[in-house]
């Protein structure tokens, strides 16, 4: 079924003949369903001219926007009928042109010969699986259903498939899913003549994003998910590096995931992590990286989802160098000294710890390098429970600030 060469080219019309020659064209989707064979869609097209004695027949092209396939046929009169009839109005059919689910088709209708600027044009697009009768007939549109088990000491996912035509092979894959599901390894095929229709599929790691992709063997099949592990999000919690030669803190995500990360103190009085100014970050899915970062094993990450926080200490171990402060009473000042394994700024003030997360300043800030010692006056007024000696790196950008409270004074 294909055009001539003579027609694609159009040639002046003749004065006699009308430019309303083709009066009209309808476009609709039929369904073919014979026994023992999967149903398939077909255009329906309707047309209407008046037959003259210089149309000698008509041409109707479909052209798929989306693989560029084109597909024409063409039904010819007899120059002694259109003589006959000329100018009666005739009515065509065809309906053969095979489609695919959800396709965008482009269809001509023109003349033969094909005369310039006589010809109809019509966009059309195919239903696709959401239509009641497509979704249920044709065979893209049976995704099957999907169930899956567990075993976590083997690292497999055991997926059983159902509900899908039994003369069909299916795949069967892992994925994570992004703004598409990338490939975790190879797929599988369960044979559409074989029984037992399950298939177990190796894991490296049990990701929230991790999903079982099926779909029939067909080109252009629908495809079905399950994603049973996605609210499992503690185990993205880990994938925090520290580079010691750029003091560089970084956490990545390996799925997309809604979290508000930041920095903070951890307190073992009642583990709580108190949160670092200015280190609030937003992360659907890029990098949070923080530059120069204090090694303290209080300096925490805490990462926030609407389905509560958690806490991840990376330099709690000890892997790293950490620095101290002590205190030591002298007459009416407080003896402040810092201890560290590398060289390091420090700054020191008094303040009066009025909630949990805050302690305002009660005087000036003392610089100190590690090694020194800074005296600091205590009058009998600055003395009391809530009154606090806080010390804190200054040459990094990003340290925990340590509290030596209730100090005895005077």
């Amino acid at each position: 079924m294909s055009g001539g060469i003579f027609n694609s080219f159009c040639h002046d019309s003749p004065a006699s003949l009308s430019s309303m020659v083709l009066k009209s064209m309808k476009i609709s989707t039929v369904m073919k369903c014979v026994q023992g064979s999967p149903c398939s869609l077909h255009l329906n097209i309707k047309g209407a001219l008046s037959l003259d004695e210089n149309v000698r027949g008509l041409e109707i092209c479909s052209f798929s926007l989306d693989t560029q396939q084109s597909q024409c046929t063409n039904v010819r009169f007899t120059r002694k009928k259109s003589k006959m009839l000329n100018g009666k109005k005739v009515q065509v059919q065809f309906n053969c042109f095979e489609v695919n689910v959800a396709q965008h088709i482009y269809v001509t209708m023109k003349t033969v010969p094909h005369y310039c600027e006589v010809k109809l044009s019509q966009q059309y697009y195919v239903e696709d699986c959401r239509n009641s009768d497509v979704g249920k007939y044709i065979p893209v549109c049976s995704a099957g259903k999907l169930d899956y088990n567990l075993d976590r000491a083997r690292k497999t996912v055991t997926v059983n498939v159902s509900n899908f035509p039994r003369d069909q092979d299916y795949y069967v894959r892992l994925c994570h899913k992004w703004f598409t599901c990338e490939d975790v390894g190879a797929f599988a095929v369960i044979k559409g003549k074989e029984s037992f229709k399950s298939v177990s599929l190796k894991y490296s790691q049990l990701l929230p994003c991790l999903c079982v992709e099926g779909w029939l063997a067909l080109p252009d099949a629908r495809r079905i998910q399950l994603c049973p592990f996605e609210n499992d999000t503690q185990v993205l919690w880990d994938n925090t590096v520290y580079n010691p030669l750029t003091q560089t803190l970084a956490w990545e995500p390996a799925c997309p995931v809604l979290v508000m990360v930041n920095l903070c103190r951890f307190t073992k009085s009642n583990d709580h992590c108190e949160d670092i100014e200015n280190s609030f970050r937003n992360s659907p899915e890029k990098q949070v990286k923080y530059s120069r970062v204090d090694t303290h094993p209080k300096l925490c990450m805490k990462f926030t989802t609407k389905r509560g926080s958690w806490i991840k200490c990376p330099f709690a171990h000890g892997e790293f160098p950490a620095w101290k402060m002590r205190t030591a009473a002298v007459a009416e000042q407080i003896q402040v000294f810092f201890t560290s394994q590398t060289k390091a700024q420090f700054s020191v003030l008094v303040c009066n710890r009025t909630q949990m997360a805050s302690c305002e300043s009660l005087g000036m800030h003392h610089s100190v390098s590690v090694g020194d010692s800074v005296s600091i006056p205590m009058s009998r007024e600055m003395c009391g429970s809530t009154i606090c000696i806080q010390g804190w790196r200054t040459d990094v950008d990003y340290s925990v600030p340590l509290q030596v409270c209730d100090t005895y004074c005077g």
